[in-house]
């Protein structure tokens, strides 16, 4: 099967900043482009860090505020030497998370998940900044047409395991929900199958109706109480 890569994704055009950027210079780049957080780039093209609205927001939230309204958050040590920083450098969370053009989305969406970032700079094999990738971004796989995950699915999954004793086997798609239907040889085939299926980009849950199948020359159960017999 052919998982969609980081690379057919991520977004190419990348809004960066550099670590000598002042903090008014990065707060008009993330309004002009309306954006939450852009890499922050060395001199050699390299993300060293990301820097995010939250990031600025740490210095507004650490002022004093004469009405006495709101408390004074508490601050560890690094954030508020980072509250108290003016450029980009200063300001970022680094290092970098960053992830390959050849990464799957799975790969990509576990690094985010372990990680607690939203976004992932894509570098190629000397860290340089090829583009960006985002969580809408992974969630596209998930706007496949049912139609085609169906295709894949019949065509890469069920047909890759036929002579398995998976030929008896049909899916149906719906809203990216996919049921097995048919018979299998080996009632072991089935949770195979259905890792398989999970697999697909775009499924959002398996489930199968799948029965063994009746040998050559079986005669098949009539009804209950032959099933009991």
């Amino acid at each position: 099967m052919e998982h969609r890569t980081i690379g057919e994704l991520m977004t190419r055009k990348v809004v960066s900043v550099q670590l000598d950027t002042p903090f008014k210079d990065i707060a008009r780049v993330l309004a002009d482009h309306a954006v939450s957080a852009v890499p922050v780039l060395d001199a050699l093209g390299r993300p060293a860090g990301i820097v995010s609205e939250a990031d600025l927001l740490r210095k507004a939230a650490d002022r004093s505020d004469l009405s006495g309204r709101t408390p004074v958050p508490h601050l560890e040590a690094w954030e508020r030497a980072r509250a108290e920083g003016r450029t980009a450098g200063e300001l970022m969370s680094a290092p970098a998370v960053c992830a390959h053009p050849e990464w799957t989305v799975v790969e990509a969406a576990r690094l985010m998940e372990v990680q607690n970032v939203k976004r992932l700079p894509v570098v190629d094999e000397a860290d340089v900044l090829l583009g960006i990738v985002s969580r809408s971004d992974l969630l596209r796989v998930f706007l496949r047409k049912d139609q085609a995950i169906e295709d894949e699915i019949s065509h890469e999954v069920i047909g890759r395991t036929a002579r398995l004793g998976a030929a008896g086997v049909t899916a149906k798609v719906v809203r990216g929900q996919v049921t097995l239907h048919g018979s299998v040889d080996d009632p072991l085939l089935i949770p195979v199958l259905m890792r398989m299926c999970a697999g697909v980009d775009g499924v959002v849950a398996v489930s199968e109706e799948l029965r063994p199948a009746v040998a050559a020359g079986s005669a098949r159960p009539a009804g209950r109480s032959a099933a009991h017999a």
